[in-house]
Order: structure tokens, then sequence, then C-alpha cells
């Protein structure tokens, strides 16, 4: 079955207000988080009152961060020989692999304000809603109709007619759907209470579980920019494999160590 997909990118627009299906699925990315976050400090029973502190933290740390990795990775060329377009976030431009990064420096960030809340218990925990946060942003570019699949002459694929009348692969769907899997797998993980005991194994098989998913999905993607022709593979390929061996990393280190209480 192929299918056409033509949705208009903006919402709602009304005088200056301009509301994009990106933006909403974005918000909803940071609203599942609150919801889950909420959820796990009344199970734990943590103060909930700091649960605000740590969602002000992921969401300056996921916009900056995935603002600067785009602008770094993607188009350093452009955006060096015109810092200010930085700035410049409405016009679109963020890359997921900067967006963790971002998270994991502003989590570190938060943590060493707040001796209560070791790095390693926070971001276990953050782990679960990135991966959940993940499912709404690929959403987000499905709407836009961007990070789109190569050809298929399968019998399946979707025309994204804001770029052409060629049936791809829906990788944003391919994508969304190996991140609500992989946060399945997660919440699983988070009810073992041997496993969820362990510092930094949440947030390890988070980054095992999504930066595989990303790596193989991008063998059907087309590439982002025109630099990336003829690579082996491609940047957001590149991208995944120090972030893999990160959540490696912090998977052996939990074998020793365990979350206090």
């Amino acid at each position: 079955m192929v299918v056409t997909w033509n949705p208009d990118p903006i919402l709602l627009s009304w005088n200056f207000i301009t509301v994009r299906w990106y933006g909403i699925f974005f918000a909803l990315a940071f609203i599942s988080g609150g919801v889950l976050g909420t959820w796990i400090l009344k199970r734990e029973s943590k103060a909930p009152e700091s649960l605000d502190r740590i969602m002000i933290h992921m969401i300056l740390g996921t916009i900056i961060g995935a603002r600067l990795g785009h602008c770094l990775f993607y188009e350093p060329g452009f955006y060096l020989a015109n810092p200010l377009e930085i700035l410049k976030i409405w016009k679109g431009g963020l890359a997921s692999h900067g967006g963790g990064v971002g998270i994991i420096l502003a989590i570190y960030i938060y943590a060493r304000r707040t001796p209560d809340q070791p790095f390693f218990w926070i971001l276990d925990r953050v782990g679960l809603a990135t991966a959940l946060g993940c499912v709404f942003i690929r959403l987000g570019n499905l709407f836009n109709s961007e990070i789109i699949g190569l050809p298929t002459h399968s019998g399946w694929g979707v025309i994204f007619s804001r770029v052409d009348m060629i049936p791809r692969h829906p990788t944003q769907l391919y994508e969304s759907l190996a991140y609500f899997i992989v946060f399945l797998v997660l919440l699983k993980i988070y009810f073992n209470k041997d496993l969820a005991a362990r510092q930094g194994f949440l947030s390890g098989a988070t980054l095992i579980g999504l930066l595989p998913a990303r790596w193989f999905i991008e063998i059907l993607k087309e590439n982002q920019s025109a630099f990336e022709e003829g690579w082996f593979m491609n940047l957001g390929q590149l991208l995944s494999i120090p972030l893999f061996l990160l959540g490696l990393y912090f998977m052996i280190r939990s074998r020793k160590q365990q979350h206090p209480g």
C-alpha cells in the first residue's frame, strides 16, 4: 500500500502567532517526560519539587545541544561564518545526537549542585523519558515531511508530496516505533530491582537501545547533507558510534556500582 502524505506543517496561524505540528510534538516529548518523572518520584518516595529543576535542565540541555549539534555537525561552514544564525532556532535545524550530549551535560551540572541526587540516579531515570520523548520527536519530523527515507520499489511506501512524488520508506515512523519498543524494554528493566539498582545500567541501556536502532534505520534514509555522498557511513551513523560506546561503558561500570538506598 502506498500512502500520499501532505499535511500542512503549520497547525494554526493567526496574526503573529504560528503553531507548528513539530512544535506540538516537541512539547509532547517534554510533557510526557514530566508525567513520567512525576510517577517515578512518587513511586520512589522522592520530593516532587525537584522535578521542575530537572525538567528545566533537560529542556535547556536538549535545545542547546541539539541546535549546536546541527550547526557544528551538519553545516559548520555556514554557521561559523554567520554565528548569529545559530540563535535563529525557529528556522529549524536540530540534531538528536547533540541533544543527547546536551542532556547528559545538563544532568551532570544539575547533579553537581544537588548532592542528594547523584548523577547516575537522575540519568538512569531520564533515560526512560528520553526514549519516550524520541517517539514524539520523530512524529514531528513526519508532519514536517523531513528526514525522509530512500525510494522503495515494494508495495509499501509513503509519497511525501512536499518533497516529490516517489514512494519512500517512512523512516520517521520506523524510528518512532523502534524508540517506543526501546522505551518498553527500559520500563521492564526499571521494574527489575536488581538491574535498576545498578548505577548507570538504565542510562547505558538507553544508549545501547536507541543508537543501534538509529544506526540501522539510517541505512534507509536519504543523506541529510550533500557532503555525505559517497561516505561508507553517513554522519548520523558515525555520530551514533561514540554514544553507543559510552552506553557500553556505563553498563560495564554499573556492574560494581549500586544506587544508594
